[in-house]
């Protein structure tokens, strides 16, 4: 449920506020702030993944229409979203490969679902993927202007990473939470595991790590609230977050022992749910690369 809403607000109806018309927003944002419309992102397709350059969806204008055509993967929210925000190439040609953003109704001749991802983790969102097959719209859906797409992007990925930071957040608090709960009441030798050196240790290294996480995220909050770039402090949150979540995620069950491998516990759930955050609004190898480019560039 976290992750329907962060994608729904955080990359969705964002950008649509941020680039938006008046008109745009008055027919499509208000629908999505009352919950009455979902929206998603689709930008990932089966070859263009961290690379986002690499997007093979097409966008061809014909007068007043764009026709779209193309493959979107992995699109969270697919399988409920009334309103999809389409990343998709305006030019076919390598050296000038324009990319621009189209808002896509799911009622529209064109626009096919696909089956619900089976996941790992994360199994209360519905997943799928979303083709475009000769699919029209509107010149006055595409947001922004032509060709600022990898900008929307970006900018709109910087705050998506701050969301999925504090998911993964969520998810190692409540490992550390359960486990400080299972140590307490679990006794093996004649005592309760939580007196034992090596669960105190794994514990302390969950919370140093998870305050940590904690204060990055508000880092990089506080600079987007005040307006200020945040672009690498934003990666920074989500690489750390991210990794303490599927770290506090393993030793927690750990902790648990056989019972944690069973779906008697919670802390199951939290394993499988974390592993996504190193994956998804950018993987952590990309977070590096944006961090570096923010300390290398003058």
């Amino acid at each position: 449920m976290g992750l329907c809403v962060a994608a729904h607000n955080g990359v969705s109806a964002y950008p649509l506020y941020i680039f938006g018309t008046e008109d745009q927003r008055r027919h499509f944002l208000t629908q999505m702030a009352s919950g009455k419309k979902i929206g998603t992102f689709c930008l990932t397709e089966p070859n263009a993944g961290s690379d986002a350059s690499s997007l093979e969806t097409t966008s061809i204008r014909d007068g007043n229409e764009y026709v779209l055509n193309g493959n979107k993967i992995f699109v969270t929210n697919g399988g409920i979203s009334d309103i999809n925000l389409i990343f998709a190439c305006n030019s076919t040609v390598e050296e000038e490969k324009i990319f621009s953003v189209f808002i896509v109704e799911s009622e529209r001749a064109g626009l096919e679902k696909g089956p619900l991802e089976d996941l790992m983790g994360l199994r209360g969102n519905p997943v799928c993927p979303i083709s475009l097959h000769d699919c029209r719209i509107p010149v006055e859906n595409c947001l922004g202007q032509e060709g600022e797409g990898l900008k929307i992007a970006m900018i709109t990925l910087n705050g998506g990473r701050l969301g999925i930071a504090s998911q993964a957040l969520g998810i190692a608090q409540a490992s550390l939470d359960v486990s400080i709960n299972y140590a307490r009441e679990r006794r093996q030798f004649g005592k309760s595991i939580s007196g034992f050196g090596a669960i105190q240790d794994f514990l302390a290294e969950m919370e140093t790590r998870i305050q940590a996480a904690r204060l990055l995220i508000y880092r990089a909050s506080y600079l987007r609230d005040k307006g200020l770039s945040h672009e690498k402090e934003a990666a920074m949150a989500k690489l750390y977050a991210s990794e303490t979540a599927v770290y506090a995620t393993r030793y927690g069950l750990q902790i648990h022992g056989g019972y944690g491998y069973t779906k008697s516990y919670p802390i199951e759930r939290f394993y499988r749910d974390a592993k996504v955050c190193e994956i998804y609004e950018g993987t952590s190898e990309v977070q590096r690369i944006v961090i570096a480019r923010g300390l290398l560039k003058k």
